[in-house]
């Protein structure tokens, strides 16, 4: 006997929800398999749930173009910046420029180290601390503005990787936002998709178990056979015909219709990963 399997992914869940919505639009109101208040709530969570699953898809899909864009833009900033202090040490080594400059950058009077630009944090405040530190250096103790690069080609390399974090920023919100509604409604969802199945089945449940099976599919049930009773049952039918099939490959420990949601989940799951590691720095 094959049992029910319920949806355990959203792309799975948001199928069965639709498959039930599409059944109420096919037949008349009094031939419907599931109560009104169950289509009243169908109606009011298939959709938010479909726009959060798109909304969380395209953003995710956005933050990994951009991120491609980020890299290149931390890459150069990252460049220009450390290059700055660089030439900033030497001057000071050949005696153009007093060591008591450094003050006006964040540095310490005796530390001719260039500044760690490990993180983009770390890019974010040294890079606001040429900016502003060449200004003052230049207003307090005069002299020569450091070149090659100066602080006017470092301001834009910088702003451009600023904006790019920013936007990298906002994408990883909007992101979060989708993804907590997503896991907020998760709940709900599910039990409106086994109250959903419980009155389909209720409502064929007078048919052969067979005819019932069949009804039911219809309405977006999904039935899965057991290893040990698929060899007994050979089905005429093209429905049964294809879950044999598919259960071949579950007996394989390959891939089933399923199975693809839950492996498209988790390639969703580690671009999301992916999309929000860079929250982290």
């Amino acid at each position: 006997m094959p049992y029910r399997r319920l949806p355990n992914t959203d792309n799975a869940r948001l199928r069965a929800m639709k498959k039930a919505l599409e059944m109420a639009d096919k037949v008349q109101p009094y031939e419907l398999a599931f109560s009104n208040t169950t289509l009243s709530q169908l109606n009011n969570l298939c959709p938010y749930f479909d726009q959060m699953l798109h909304q969380q898809k395209q953003a995710i899909a956005i933050q990994a173009a951009k991120s491609k864009e980020l890299a290149a833009y931390t890459k150069k900033a990252k460049l220009y910046v450390s290059h700055f202090y660089q030439v900033f040490n030497f001057a000071i080594l050949r005696n153009e420029i007093p060591a008591a400059a450094r003050k006006f950058f964040g540095l310490r009077e005796n530390d001719s180290r260039t500044p760690n630009l490990i993180s983009e944090k770390d890019i974010v405040y040294w890079g606001e601390q040429i900016l502003k530190g060449e200004q003052e250096r230049l207003a307090k103790m005069g002299g020569n503005p450091i070149t090659n690069p100066t602080a006017a080609v470092v301001k834009v390399r910088y702003e451009q990787f600023v904006e790019a974090l920013h936007y990298q920023k906002i994408l990883q919100k909007s992101t979060k936002y989708a993804t907590d509604k997503i896991a907020e409604l998760r709940s709900d969802v599910d039990s409106l998709i086994l109250n959903l199945w419980n009155e389909v089945e209720e409502h064929f449940s007078n048919f052969e178990d067979e005819e019932k099976r069949k009804r039911a599919s219809e309405y977006g049930i999904v039935y899965i056979w057991r290893p040990n009773e698929r060899n007994d049952q050979q089905k005429s039918d093209d429905t049964f015909a294809e879950e044999s099939e598919l259960f071949e490959n579950i007996q394989d420990n390959r891939t089933e219709y399923l199975d693809e949601d839950e492996f498209e989940e988790k390639i969703n799951q580690e671009q999301l990963q992916y999309a929000i590691s860079f929250s982290g720095n």
